[in-house]
């Protein structure tokens, strides 16, 4: 392999990883996938670009979208031959979400995830509401109350700031 050849081929993996980076989430467009801790890798193997992105849940129905827009933002940027691979191993936490991407929720109105539990064996199933320590992203009360441990993802719950009366979202902590 000659010295040319290497270059031309890390400032290709470069580029396809930039390109890759900032691709958005569909749920919650202020963030990129790298922001959001999605974006795993991007490789060359051969003439493919191969981009390794983890689920938030497994089932997401958000990964269909995000692989899309990864091959087509990857083929508008000159990569002809592009392959998205899910890896389920290890699983996404929200501790993976960048502090740039933690600020962005917050400026949106969405309440960042605290720090992710971590559990050393079984993890008992318990389906009362979660206990959070969160603040309000638009007052910033701790003021606050659940309102529902659902909301329009899976990936977040629904509360209501007692002090200005907003409602907000929270990304749960995973």
């Amino acid at each position: 392999m000659t010295i040319e050849y290497k270059t031309e081929l890390a400032g290709s993996l470069s580029r396809a990883r930039s390109v890759a980076a900032s691709v958005t989430d569909p749920e919650m467009p202020m963030l990129t996938l790298e922001d959001l801790g999605v974006l795993r890798d991007v490789e060359i193997v051969g003439d493919t670009m191969i981009v390794t992105i983890t689920p938030t849940y497994s089932g997401c129905p958000a990964m269909a979208t995000m692989r899309d827009d990864l091959v087509h933002r990857l083929r508008d940027a000159g990569f002809a031959d592009v392959e998205v691979r899910v890896s389920l191993h290890p699983a996404w936490s929200s501790d993976w979400i960048t502090p740039r991407g933690r600020e962005a929720l917050a400026e949106h109105g969405i309440s960042p995830p605290g720090a992710a539990p971590h559990h050393a064996g079984p993890v008992v199933l318990s389906l009362l509401p979660i206990r959070r320590t969160l603040d309000c992203p638009r007052c910033g009360s701790s003021d606050v109350a659940l309102t529902s441990e659902f909301g329009p993802t899976a990936c977040k719950a629904l509360y209501r700031c007692v002090s200005c009366l907003e409602p907000f979202e929270h990304v749960k902590e995973i």
